[in-house]
């Protein structure tokens, strides 16, 4: 039973083309036989996305389907032919841009990983290793797919063009169009006895390990692209790119905003009203910070510049510190008592305010504040 092409691209009726070419091009990527050697249903599965997508990428087709089903594409006329599609890497890399060997070699596909870094990683950037799986030429057959010392032949089923003409039925009638042989795909050459590492393809999946420049500054969520590192392309196309997304770990004394960094520092009642040096941690180590008399509970105090690196222009963002006065517990009787002495010397001029405490924390989440 054929499966519905919607749910094949985990898609909704409602996708428009954009949507579904996007759909098709991400499992492509992840069903492509090349990819998943070890998997011997890598191929059904491929084809049985590309049916999908040759089904909803036609508007025709796609309106007939909605309609009346699977049975009503073949009553139309419209029966999917892989064979007249050519090989499964000619559907891949047709559509990804290759097109086989009719536009020549086709260049390989992207390739996606991660890493992940802590704050200070971020803030400093460098060289980083990352380890990533991807399609290799075959070392054994050097990749050209035959057992070393073994001929290389003309394809006996294109004669050596590497091109075939099919004739694919349409709900418009017999279409005939040059497709790459299903055979050489489009090599217009097959190997006598192929590569027992490949199984003939040339190429197979390894893993690499490459050393990436981080820039410093860089924020959780951003990608860095290097330029052919991603799955090889066929002898005389580059390889694709490789992606990596990366990931800041929480810190747990920083919270970020943007450039600026944000932390709390905790100061005892007295030493707030009489002023006093305190230790903040800011991305170099901890520092030595005067908070001056009369600090008030969610003042904001700034370093200049000790925030992280501007990623495209030179500088750096701020350090801004958060004034968490502590009021005592569990007083002692000598304290209790000094402390019933100051208060008994409090006045309106020691007590009043010009700004609430709530206005304190808005300025203090306020990006650059004073």
């Amino acid at each position: 039973m054929q499966r519905d092409p919607y749910e094949v691209l985990g898609v909704g009726r409602e996708a428009d083309a954009g949507q579904i070419k996007k759909a098709f091009r991400g499992l492509a990527r992840e069903l492509h036989p090349d990819v998943n050697t070890d998997d011997p249903e890598a191929e059904t599965k491929f084809k049985e996305c590309a049916e999908a997508y040759e089904i909803l990428s036609d508007a025709d087709r796609r309106a007939t389907y909605d309609r009346y089903g699977h049975d009503g594409l073949r009553s139309g006329g419209y029966s999917p032919n892989f064979d007249a599609f050519g090989s499964i890497s000619d559907i891949f890399e047709s559509f990804f841009g290759g097109g086989g060997r009719q536009g020549g070699p086709a260049s390989g596909g992207d390739v996606a990983t991660a890493i992940e870094l802590d704050l200070k990683q971020a803030a400093t950037g460098g060289a980083f290793d990352v380890s990533y799986e991807a399609v290799d030429r075959c070392d054994h057959c050097k990749g050209n797919g035959a057992e070393p010392g073994t001929p290389i032949e003309t394809c006996a089923r294109c004669g050596g063009a590497g091109r075939l003409q099919a004739v694919t039925r349409t709900p418009f009638g017999q279409m005939m169009r040059t497709i790459a042989c299903d055979v050489c795909d489009g090599d217009g050459r097959t190997a006598s006895s192929p590569c027992h590492d490949c199984r003939g393809r040339g190429r197979r999946l390894g893993r690499r390990k490459v050393s990436i420049q981080v820039p410093a500054g860089i924020a959780d969520g951003q990608r860095i692209r290097i330029g052919e590192k991603g799955h090889v392309g066929e002898p005389g196309a580059p390889a694709g790119d490789l992606h990596v997304v990366v990931s800041v770990a929480a810190d747990d004394r920083f919270i970020r905003e943007d450039d600026d960094l944000i932390t709390i520092v905790d100061i005892s009642a007295p030493r707030a009203a009489l002023g006093a040096t305190v230790e903040v941690p800011t991305l170099d180590g901890p520092t030595q910070l005067d908070v001056e008399p009369g600090t008030q509970p969610g003042e904001v105090l700034t370093l200049r510049g000790r925030g992280m690196p501007h990623l495209r222009r030179g500088g750096s963002g701020d350090l801004r510190i958060v004034v968490n006065v502590v009021i005592p517990r569990h007083l002692s009787k000598d304290q209790r008592r000094l402390y019933d002495q100051l208060a008994g010397t409090m006045t309106h001029e020691n007590l009043h305010s010009d700004e609430s405490v709530f206005a304190k924390l808005k300025r203090a989440l306020r990006p650059h504040a004073a």
